[in-house]
């Protein structure tokens, strides 16, 4: 029985004042690149800063 292809893909969550990468997570891209901002905190900023998706 063969495996089905998944629709969801790993990417990385960037802060957005340090550029360091920081989380990472998996996104549905069934209907598309999805556009996500979380509010995550910056072990290099210590405080808590806007994340956007980046790809590797």
């Amino acid at each position: 029985m063969a495996k089905k292809k998944s629709k969801r893909e790993y990417v990385w969550l960037e802060c957005s004042k340090c550029k360091s990468r920081n989380y990472r997570t998996n996104v549905s891209v069934a209907e598309g690149t999805p556009k996500i901002t979380l509010k995550k905190f910056c072990k290099n900023e210590r405080e808590h800063t806007v994340h956007k998706i980046r790809r590797k």
